[in-house]
């Protein structure tokens, strides 16, 4: 099981060192590997492997998809896993050798830091049409392949089911415990945060809403900054915490217990956002790279998603009814708010570590 798995928008070390390359061009990399994807698929079957960074089997169902791959293309399949800041960081240092990870798991928010660094292969999948425009780099350095909405997941064991919060608002007048887990290194807390400024009139560039509502929390003795774990949540450690909907619908069926956790995302403001697979500009098997980023987008690849309860990002797939049912109804979706300024957002989580330790945690 992987939580905390994505922590990394704070990519410092990323952004503070090295001379960030004029422009973006991946000349040297890109016109290595060809665009057509009969091409892809003919040369992705020679090089026989695809290593990823941050995609384990566990999360959101990535194992559905390295068994198509090999079942379909013969490609094996090799995960390490890492944060978001760790994947970077890692494309930056191992750099071109027959070791470098091709593919990437990372959230959309830090995926600004990596195309200015120039790590990333530019590639426009078969389905860029199909993708919603804030959930992708218009040069194809990067676009989500599912989404996650910030939820609450409250264990009816330690709350009534009736006082259950649905809104921000019933969350800081209630007198709930609520684990955030890690909002200077953690992007599920960091949404969080941009999630709770929302509902009380914020956005990504003035994300003091939010500050201002963990403030409250934390006065009040109530704010735990510890990651949720399935296992600290089945013992009943946790009241409310605020995670994805995906880690929230996966926690409550890997504990086997429906009734007992009520999943609800914030009526008053919530988040969508989305976790971006992303090549490797020194990627040693580029073409299986392509390949494995392309079958992601497929209707089979999107569907592998929704199986580890994430969203896909294409719309018009169509889930097996089963797989449907295991999601939240579409209803509790309409009024969520997407990100409009990518760069906006990035430039505030570079900051959020040290705004969150002097004005929650020094409170």
């Amino acid at each position: 099981m992987r939580f905390g798995k994505k922590s990394g928008i704070l990519v410092l070390s990323l952004a503070l060192t090295g001379t960030l390359l004029a422009g973006c061009s991946t000349k040297g990399s890109d016109s290595a590997t060809s665009d057509n994807l009969t091409t892809i698929t003919k040369n992705a079957k020679k090089e026989g492997m695809v290593r990823s960074v941050g995609m384990p089997d566990t999360w959101a169902n990535w194992v559905g998809t390295w068994n198509d791959l090999k079942d379909k293309y013969g490609l094996k399949h090799q995960d390490t896993d890492m944060s978001s800041a760790q994947e970077l960081q890692n494309f930056k240092s191992v750099g071109k050798t027959a070791n470098a990870a091709d593919l990437g798991d990372i959230g959309i928010n830090v995926a600004p830091t990596a195309v200015k660094q120039n790590l990333l292969m530019s590639y426009k999948t078969k389905y860029w049409d199909e993708i919603p425009a804030w959930a992708k780099d218009s040069k194809g350095y990067w676009s989500a392949g599912y989404t996650g909405t910030i939820a609450f997941i409250t264990d009816t064991k330690n709350v009534k089911a009736s006082d259950a919060p649905t809104t921000w608002k019933q969350l800081a007048d209630g007198k709930y415990n609520v684990d955030l887990g890690d909002v200077t290194s953690a992007a599920q807390s960091q949404y969080a945060v941009l999630a709770a400024a929302v509902a009380n009139g914020g956005n990504e560039k003035d994300i003091q809403p939010g500050i201002k509502f963990f403030q409250k929390l934390q006065k009040e003795h109530r704010l735990s900054t510890n990651n949720l774990t399935v296992q600290n949540l089945q013992k009943g450690e946790t009241q409310v915490a605020i995670v994805w909907d995906f880690n929230a619908l996966n926690y409550r069926k890997l504990i086997g217990d429906n009734s007992r956790y009520k999943i609800t995302i914030p009526t008053d403001g919530s988040v969508m956002s989305g976790y971006a697979e992303v090549i490797n500009k020194n990627a040693a098997h580029p073409n299986a790279a392509k390949l494995a980023r392309n079958y992601i987008l497929s209707d089979a690849g999107q569907i592998n998603l929704a199986k580890g309860f994430a969203r896909p990002i294409r719309t018009d797939v169509k889930l097996p009814a089963d797989i449907a049912a295991q999601l939240l109804p579409d209803s509790d979706y309409k009024d969520v708010y997407h990100v409009k300024d990518a760069d906006a957002w990035n430039a505030i989580t570079l900051k959020l570590a040290q705004l969150w330790q002097s004005e929650v945690l020094g409170k």
